[in-house]
């Protein structure tokens, strides 16, 4: 089914994308952001994720309160998240597989995209 729907996000994009590998993950482009898309069957899920930056060494508080604010509305259906390993911000959405139609993914993937591609310079203007 995700094959299926990234075939017809990159006809209607104009754009190539490999289909899943073996492990479920494959990458997209919106602008300048690459998106990775992730089907976790042993979950039921199906995750999108999007770098942003590095997590600054200053003004960590300041930097994390940014983020929780941005995630509440400003991220739509996505939000910020941290990769604890690589110290890495990323803007992630997350979901079930079951019942997720075409409209659903395309308005996902876009959407982290968009933020991760709105917010990452502005991110780091502030705080690096």
């Amino acid at each position: 089914m995700v094959n299926a729907y990234l075939n017809r996000f990159a006809e209607r994009a104009g754009a190539s994308i490999d289909p899943l590998d073996d492990s479920g993950y494959t990458q997209a482009r919106k602008g300048s952001v690459s998106i990775g898309i992730n089907v976790m069957e042993d979950h039921g899920v199906l995750l999108f994720m999007a770098p942003v930056m590095a997590v600054p060494d200053q003004k960590r508080e300041a930097f994390y309160r940014r983020l929780l604010e941005l995630s509440f509305l400003t991220t739509a259906d996505a939000s910020f998240a941290i990769d604890a390993q690589r110290d890495e911000v990323f803007v992630r959405a997350l979901r079930r597989l079951s019942g997720l139609d075409y409209e659903e993914f395309e308005d996902l993937l876009a959407t982290v995209g968009k933020v991760a591609d709105e917010w990452d310079d502005v991110l780091k203007r502030e705080f690096t």
